[in-house]
Protein backbone atom coordinates (compact mmCIF):
# COMPACT_ATOMS: atom_id res chain seq x y z
CA UNK A 1 0.00 0.00 0.00
CA UNK A 2 1.59 3.61 -0.62
CA UNK A 3 1.25 5.82 2.03
CA UNK A 4 -2.12 7.59 2.82
CA UNK A 5 -2.79 10.56 2.11
CA UNK A 6 -4.17 13.62 4.86
CA UNK A 7 -6.57 15.42 5.51
CA UNK A 8 -6.75 17.80 8.19
CA UNK A 9 -10.11 19.88 8.55
CA UNK A 10 -9.59 23.70 9.44
CA UNK A 11 -13.26 25.27 8.12
CA UNK A 12 -15.37 24.29 11.66
CA UNK A 13 -16.97 27.67 13.16
CA UNK A 14 -15.35 27.27 16.59
CA UNK A 15 -18.43 28.45 18.14
CA UNK A 16 -17.07 28.09 21.55
CA UNK A 17 -13.89 29.15 21.08
CA UNK A 18 -13.09 31.45 18.16
CA UNK A 19 -10.15 31.70 16.14
CA UNK A 20 -8.32 28.41 17.99
CA UNK A 21 -6.66 27.18 15.19
CA UNK A 22 -4.60 30.46 15.52
CA UNK A 23 -3.93 29.67 19.21
CA UNK A 24 -0.23 29.14 20.06
CA UNK A 25 0.36 25.60 20.93
CA UNK A 26 3.89 25.05 21.94
CA UNK A 27 5.99 26.87 19.24
CA UNK A 28 3.13 27.69 16.59
CA UNK A 29 0.09 27.73 16.22
CA UNK A 30 -2.63 25.08 16.83
CA UNK A 31 -3.07 24.65 12.75
CA UNK A 32 0.92 24.30 11.91
CA UNK A 33 1.61 22.17 14.68
CA UNK A 34 -1.63 20.00 13.23
CA UNK A 35 -0.09 19.63 9.78
CA UNK A 36 3.70 19.94 10.84
CA UNK A 37 2.78 16.52 13.25
CA UNK A 38 0.61 14.45 10.26
CA UNK A 39 2.18 16.03 6.90
CA UNK A 40 5.77 14.53 7.33
CA UNK A 41 6.40 12.35 3.80
CA UNK A 42 2.38 12.37 2.98
CA UNK A 43 -0.05 14.33 0.70
CA UNK A 44 -1.52 16.40 2.72
CA UNK A 45 -4.57 18.83 2.15
CA UNK A 46 -6.61 21.27 3.87
CA UNK A 47 -10.46 21.55 4.25
CA UNK A 48 -11.76 25.32 4.74
CA UNK A 49 -14.08 27.34 4.78
CA UNK A 50 -12.20 30.78 2.86
CA UNK A 51 -8.70 31.94 3.26
CA UNK A 52 -6.42 30.93 5.98
CA UNK A 53 -5.32 33.97 8.38
CA UNK A 54 -1.80 34.83 7.43
CA UNK A 55 0.22 33.25 10.36
CA UNK A 56 -1.13 30.28 9.45
CA UNK A 57 -0.90 30.55 5.67
CA UNK A 58 2.71 31.36 5.90
CA UNK A 59 3.84 27.87 7.56
CA UNK A 60 1.13 25.41 5.61
CA UNK A 61 2.29 24.35 2.09
CA UNK A 62 -0.68 22.16 1.44
CA UNK A 63 -3.68 22.35 -1.03
CA UNK A 64 -6.39 24.01 -0.18
CA UNK A 65 -10.44 22.81 -0.91
CA UNK A 66 -13.33 25.10 0.28
CA UNK A 67 -16.26 23.11 1.36
CA UNK A 68 -18.82 22.87 -1.44
CA UNK A 69 -21.65 22.22 1.56
CA UNK A 70 -20.91 25.49 4.01
CA UNK A 71 -22.04 24.69 7.69
CA UNK A 72 -22.94 21.33 6.94
CA UNK A 73 -19.92 19.87 9.23
CA UNK A 74 -17.28 17.92 8.84
CA UNK A 75 -18.34 15.17 6.82
CA UNK A 76 -19.24 18.06 4.24
CA UNK A 77 -15.46 19.19 4.47
CA UNK A 78 -14.06 15.53 3.95
CA UNK A 79 -16.36 14.82 0.86
CA UNK A 80 -15.32 18.04 -0.82
CA UNK A 81 -11.66 17.55 0.03
CA UNK A 82 -11.45 13.88 -0.57
CA UNK A 83 -13.15 14.34 -4.19
CA UNK A 84 -9.79 16.46 -5.14
CA UNK A 85 -7.22 13.82 -3.44
CA UNK A 86 -6.24 10.91 -5.39
CA UNK A 87 -4.26 8.58 -2.96
CA UNK A 88 -6.01 5.47 -2.22
CA UNK A 89 -6.34 6.21 1.75
CA UNK A 90 -7.28 9.25 3.40
CA UNK A 91 -6.03 10.07 7.26
CA UNK A 92 -8.93 12.87 8.58
CA UNK A 93 -7.90 14.35 11.22
CA UNK A 94 -9.12 17.84 12.98
CA UNK A 95 -7.49 21.04 12.92
CA UNK A 96 -7.60 21.31 16.97
CA UNK A 97 -5.87 18.26 17.95
CA UNK A 98 -2.77 18.96 18.48
CA UNK A 99 -0.91 15.52 20.10
CA UNK A 100 -2.11 13.55 16.74
CA UNK A 101 1.55 12.77 14.86
CA UNK A 102 2.46 10.63 11.98
CA UNK A 103 3.00 7.54 14.33
CA UNK A 104 -0.67 7.44 14.76
CA UNK A 105 -0.93 8.20 11.22
CA UNK A 106 1.30 4.67 11.26
CA UNK A 107 -0.59 2.81 13.35
CA UNK A 108 -3.88 3.02 11.85
CA UNK A 109 -2.04 2.05 8.45
CA UNK A 110 -1.03 -0.79 9.27
CA UNK A 111 -4.52 -2.57 9.65
CA UNK A 112 -5.66 -1.10 6.07
CA UNK A 113 -6.30 -4.09 3.67
CA UNK A 114 -8.68 -4.88 1.02
CA UNK A 115 -11.64 -6.10 2.85
CA UNK A 116 -11.57 -3.07 5.24
CA UNK A 117 -12.91 0.58 4.14
CA UNK A 118 -12.03 2.68 7.53
CA UNK A 119 -9.76 1.82 10.15
CA UNK A 120 -11.51 3.68 12.76
CA UNK A 121 -9.90 4.19 16.57
CA UNK A 122 -12.27 2.96 19.34
CA UNK A 123 -12.59 3.57 22.99
CA UNK A 124 -14.45 0.76 23.74
CA UNK A 125 -14.72 -3.07 22.63
CA UNK A 126 -17.99 -2.84 21.16
CA UNK A 127 -17.24 0.85 19.26
CA UNK A 128 -19.48 3.12 20.95
CA UNK A 129 -16.98 5.60 21.42
CA UNK A 130 -15.19 6.27 18.26
CA UNK A 131 -12.93 8.98 17.01
CA UNK A 132 -13.68 9.55 13.64
CA UNK A 133 -11.90 12.31 13.01
CA UNK A 134 -8.40 10.60 14.03
CA UNK A 135 -9.27 8.12 11.66
CA UNK A 136 -8.28 5.99 8.24
CA UNK A 137 -10.16 6.07 4.98
CA UNK A 138 -10.79 4.29 1.88
CA UNK A 139 -10.98 7.38 -0.39
CA UNK A 140 -13.80 6.27 -2.75
CA UNK A 141 -15.60 4.01 -0.24
CA UNK A 142 -16.09 7.35 1.52
CA UNK A 143 -17.57 9.31 -1.44
CA UNK A 144 -19.65 6.55 -2.33
CA UNK A 145 -21.18 6.40 0.91
CA UNK A 146 -20.41 9.42 2.41
CA UNK A 147 -22.74 11.38 -0.14
CA UNK A 148 -26.30 10.00 0.32
CA UNK A 149 -25.78 10.38 3.73
CA UNK A 150 -24.71 14.27 3.47
CA UNK A 151 -27.43 14.72 0.64
CA UNK A 152 -30.04 13.17 2.57
CA UNK A 153 -29.92 15.72 5.42
CA UNK A 154 -27.73 14.11 7.88
CA UNK A 155 -23.93 14.76 8.77
CA UNK A 156 -23.24 11.87 11.33
CA UNK A 157 -19.81 10.55 10.74
CA UNK A 158 -20.83 7.41 12.28
CA UNK A 159 -23.77 7.18 9.78
CA UNK A 160 -20.88 6.78 6.88
CA UNK A 161 -18.85 4.47 8.66
CA UNK A 162 -21.49 2.20 9.31
CA UNK A 163 -22.65 1.88 5.92
CA UNK A 164 -18.88 0.77 5.73
CA UNK A 165 -16.54 -2.25 5.78
CA UNK A 166 -15.10 -0.37 9.11
CA UNK A 167 -11.93 -1.78 11.20
CA UNK A 168 -12.21 -0.42 15.01
CA UNK A 169 -8.79 -0.47 16.33
CA UNK A 170 -8.79 -0.36 20.39
CA UNK A 171 -7.63 2.56 21.79
CA UNK A 172 -8.15 2.86 25.30
CA UNK A 173 -7.70 6.47 26.52
CA UNK A 174 -4.72 7.47 24.61
CA UNK A 175 -4.37 11.12 25.20
CA UNK A 176 -3.38 11.84 21.47
CA UNK A 177 -7.12 12.36 20.99
CA UNK A 178 -7.23 15.72 22.79
CA UNK A 179 -8.51 18.45 21.27
CA UNK A 180 -9.40 21.81 21.68
CA UNK A 181 -12.76 23.18 21.85
CA UNK A 182 -13.22 25.22 25.13
CA UNK A 183 -10.89 27.65 26.82
CA UNK A 184 -10.53 24.82 29.58
CA UNK A 185 -9.55 22.35 26.68
CA UNK A 186 -6.69 25.34 25.60
CA UNK A 187 -5.61 25.33 29.28
CA UNK A 188 -5.34 22.06 29.77
CA UNK A 189 -3.29 21.36 26.28
CA UNK A 190 -0.90 24.96 26.82
CA UNK A 191 -0.43 22.71 30.91
CA UNK A 192 0.55 19.47 29.46
CA UNK A 193 2.77 21.03 26.74
CA UNK A 194 4.60 23.27 29.33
Amino acid sequence: MSKAGVCILAGGEATRLPGKLTLSVGDAPMLVRVYRNVSPGRETWLSVKGALPEEIAKHVDAPRVVDRWPLRGPLSGLLSTFSEMRTEWVFAVAGDAPFVDAAFVDRLEAYASPQYDAIVPAHDVDARRIEPLAALYRREAFLREGTPVLLGGQGALRLVIDRLRARFVPVGEDPVFENVNTPADYDRIRTVLS
